[in-house]
């Protein structure tokens, strides 16, 4: 350690990036069925607001750091107030690979997984008990 200190000032935003093939049809994706807007427009990079300053970065593959592979190690979360009404929403929008509802006593969640275009899975959640 050379005894150098974090700089202050916070953090302005999180940003998670996940690879596409399909760059256009995964916005659509997030903007559509997802509802999180465009923040930031880099092109071939769309960075999508979540909540707070949570975002997703979509990328396409043929320019990013990473390749799209078809193995998905990575899930995207988002905790909500109403998840029995995010549950139907998502229901009627027809998603790939739809679970039912479930919950996690351990974790203090009720919860369930969908998949977006390319097999990114996305989990939606909410919490049965204060604290979880």
């Amino acid at each position: 350690m050379n005894g150098a200190e974090r700089p202050g000032g916070g953090v302005d935003l999180t940003i998670t990036f996940f690879y596409y093939r399909d760059l256009a049809r995964a916005q659509a994706f997030y903007e559509d069925v997802m509802g999180f807007p465009l923040a930031i427009d880099q092109g071939w990079s769309k960075i999508m607001a979540i909540g707070g300053g949570a975002h997703v970065g979509l990328v396409d593959e043929a320019r990013g750091m990473h390749r799209a592979a078809e193995d998905k190690p990575v899930q995207l979360c988002i905790r909500v107030a109403d998840v029995d009404g995010w549950y139907a929403y998502v229901q009627s929008r027809g998603v790939a690979a739809l679970s039912e509802l479930f919950e996690n006593a351990a974790l203090g969640i009720r919860a369930f997984v969908f998949e977006d275009p390319e097999g990114y899975q996305i989990e939606v959640q909410s919490a049965t008990r204060e604290g979880a």
